[in-house]
């Protein structure tokens, strides 16, 4: 009986994944990430819990999942390794960049020392609730386009695709609460999905970037691209590309972030139109295909509700790649990911450097 380590997090999608194992013949062990971020689960209730996740309750929703359907469970402390993921992800802000930390914990936690634990258990297999298949070797989209989570898989090493597994893929999110609910798992077949980073459930970043990073409260200046000083800020770390609202400058004027510049301190603003980028540079792209030699077309998706569009992909030799979108994109925003695709097929991918124009 092949043996497979789940990650399972208390939220409906694992559980159900961990359902669908056991029916497949899986000899099923399930593992809980402890983050260290308990400490948010102060006054979180069920009916306001989609804020975050790997909190307590979450933690007592798998147990509670494997004792049902009999199956091992072990939770791991990872507090200091999901430190650094915090870390990064202030230290992304105070460059001036946007962080994606759901991407960095897939490659570093749940790809690579979840599954590195997982092997010690002598498992042939890592599986998540994740929305994305694996099909003949590759990494594909999952069938729920509304909840298809392949972009954030991107950077998984090529190496671990064989022993992948996403038992929620080909499925839809109401089929996988049905199966929930089928199982008697009625605990977590209605539970909210989670929908906020899991360690700023508040949804207001900037309490964890300046608790680690004070320095980026520092105030600065809002201006035009031709110098123009509009007003003051308190930190670059409030800001994205693209950001529209929340710019305190008055004017009644729309006006969009276009820079981020944290050796000057300054936002650099602008109209709707200069947003537009005709592509990117990406570095440290993770291929899961072999590079490609030459240009190809492909379909870009630079960031996770983004729809992707047509795109020329050229691969660098620095590790990098230059990206040339069929028609102009808006935000293309340092610090997230962009994700390569042939049809449902994921390429692979990597990190935003800049945009070009």
């Amino acid at each position: 009986m092949a043996r497979v380590v789940l990650a399972m997090s208390g939220g409906v999608d694992s559980s159900a994944s961990a359902v669908l194992l056991k029916r497949q013949g899986f000899d099923v062990i399930g593992l809980f990430m402890r983050t260290g971020t308990h400490g948010h689960d102060q006054g979180n209730t069920r009916a306001d819990h989609k804020k975050g996740c790997c909190s307590a309750i979450d933690a007592g929703d798998a147990r509670r999942v494997a004792d049902k359907l009999d199956i091992p469970f072990y939770a791991l402390d990872f507090e200091a390794e999901f430190n650094r993921i915090i870390d990064y992800f202030a230290d992304e802000y105070a460059r001036g960049r946007t962080p994606n930390p759901c991407v960095v914990c897939n490659n570093w936690l749940k790809f690579g020392q979840l599954w590195a634990f997982g092997q010690k258990l002598g498992a042939d297999y890592i599986a998540t609730g994740h929305y994305a298949q694996v099909i003949d070797g590759e990494l594909h989209k999952g069938i729920d386009g509304d909840k298809d989570q392949s972009y954030v898989l991107h950077g998984i090493k090529r190496d671990v695709l064989p022993h992948l597994l996403f038992p929620v893929g080909g499925y839809t999110k109401p089929q996988i609460r049905a199966f929930a609910r089928e199982a008697g798992l009625l605990s977590v077949a209605e539970k909210p999905d989670s929908v906020e980073i899991c360690f700023v459930p508040s949804g207001d970043h900037t309490d964890v970037v300046r608790s680690r990073r004070p320095e980026v409260a520092t105030v600065g200046l809002i201006t035009e691209r031709n110098g123009t000083v509009l007003g003051p800020h308190d930190g670059l770390d409030r800001f994205t590309i693209g950001q529209r609202k929340g710019l305190n400058i008055g004017g009644g004027k729309k006006r969009f972030v276009l820079e981020l510049l944290p050796e000057t301190n300054t936002v650099v603003v602008g109209d709707e139109n200069d947003l537009l980028a005709s592509g990117l540079i990406a570095s440290e792209v993770n291929w899961l295909i072999d590079a490609p030699m030459e240009p190809i077309t492909c379909t870009a998706k630079i960031r996770y509700r983004h729809a992707g569009v047509p795109a020329t992909l050229i691969a660098l030799p620095t590790g990098g790649a230059e990206v040339t979108f069929d028609a102009s994109q808006p935000a293309v925003t340092p610090g997230q990911a962009v994700a390569f695709y042939d049809g449902t097929r994921v390429l692979g991918g990597g990190w935003i450097e800049k945009a070009s124009r």
